[in-house]
């Protein structure tokens, strides 16, 4: 298996085998519109994102055992259902045991009426159960600042890109990826139900720059092969940009595996078997932002870039004129094999093959 990989890998990048990423690009549009478009509606349809006590405020109980306890969530849900019964608690867990409750702002009176079911459904002491008020005041901030830092990071990234590739077309495509992969990465989040804490905004800002070093790998190859000096009379602007999309994409693969794996290994182990919801929440925005991001680079970023450079007159003249190349080399070639076939098929050329024969 590792063998025919190497050698489908080394086929592809020889151009001796191609996967037609940028000439099906129609097709990568239409899935990504579709993609973006559900991501955007399905949150709502579904009753909007599920923020965390970070953003809405509330109060938040913790209630530490010392061995898990069957169906300790219900319990909770039940404990709090007697003594509130218009609330929809939010129950999880922290760490192997404990189980932590989040609510709505309550009065005094209120806290220490569920405190008290708390410690009676588990059978806890007092000192066993915490409590702790979460005011939005924190996560308003970490959103507003988050927010001024995407703004910042985009503009600088953008101008670096535009500098170091020499064309601002390339900054563009690489950004129209990137709110791709955001958009999508939050889509899943409101669709799913998944919680968004601060853990997971950090998550997001994470994504960018990876989504960003995938992009910048392909489009450093995209720049090498369609450099004045490597374009030729072989290959359109279009199939040049194909050819480095698949010269970069075992890297893309390797790269995104490599990537999957720790945040996998994160995600799974120390988010949900281990029960660390920081790890989890951090985890889970890279590993959706990760298996995005390998998308985008190769079916989105560069047929977009593609898209915009080809239409430029300098570059549609240039195509036109290699595949009138093309065209007629096509036409010499036929026309060499029509007249060796009746060259073959003369008399003259059988009676001599006869006479030689003899």
């Amino acid at each position: 298996m590792a063998r025919s990989f190497s050698e489908w890998g080394n086929a592809i990048y020889t151009g001796e085998q191609s996967v037609e990423f940028v000439r099906g690009r129609k097709l990568w549009y239409g899935i990504a519109v579709v993609l973006v478009i559900i991501s955007i509606v399905g949150p709502f349809l579904r009753g909007g994102f599920v923020f965390g006590i970070e953003f809405t405020g509330g109060s938040q109980f913790q209630v530490h055992l010392d061995s898990s306890v069957e169906n300790d969530q219900q319990i909770a849900e039940d404990a709090i259902a007697e003594v509130l019964p218009t609330s929809t608690p939010r129950v999880s867990h922290v760490g192997q045991t404990d189980v932590r409750v989040q609510l709505e702002d309550l009065s005094e009176t209120e806290n220490t009426e569920v405190s008290a079911a708390l410690q009676e459904a588990f059978a806890v002491d007092e000192s066993d159960v915490t409590y702790s008020f979460v005011g939005p005041a924190w996560g308003q901030d970490i959103t507003k600042q988050a927010l001024i830092g995407v703004a910042v990071f985009l503009i600088f990234a953008a101008l670096v890109m535009a500098v170091y590739f020499r064309t601002w077309k390339m900054a563009a495509a690489a950004l129209i990826a990137l709110v791709h992969d955001l958009i999508i990465t939050a889509g899943i989040y409101g669709i799913t139900g998944f919680e968004v804490t601060p853990a997971a905004l950090i998550g997001f800002l994470t994504i960018m720059g990876y989504s960003l070093y995938d992009t910048v790998v392909v489009f450093d190859k995209i720049r090498e092969n369609t450099s004045p000096g490597a374009l030729n009379d072989t290959r359109t602007f279009s199939e040049s940009v194909n050819l480095a999309v698949n010269q970069t994409l075992v890297r893309s693969i390797n790269t995104s595996v490599v990537g999957l794996l720790p945040v996998g290994g994160i995600l799974f182990i120390g988010g949900y078997w281990l029960g660390a919801a920081t790890l989890r929440d951090i985890s889970l925005a890279l590993f959706i932002g990760i298996l995005v991001g390998a998308y985008s680079t190769i079916f989105v970023a560069a047929p977009v870039y593609a898209d915009m450079r080809s239409h430029e007159p300098a570059l549609k003249k240039r195509d036109a004129r290699v595949l009138e190349i093309r065209e007629q080399n096509a036409a010499d070639e036929a026309e060499r094999a029509d007249a060796t076939a009746q060259a073959g098929a003369a008399p003259g050329g059988a009676e001599s093959e006869r006479g030689t024969g003899v």
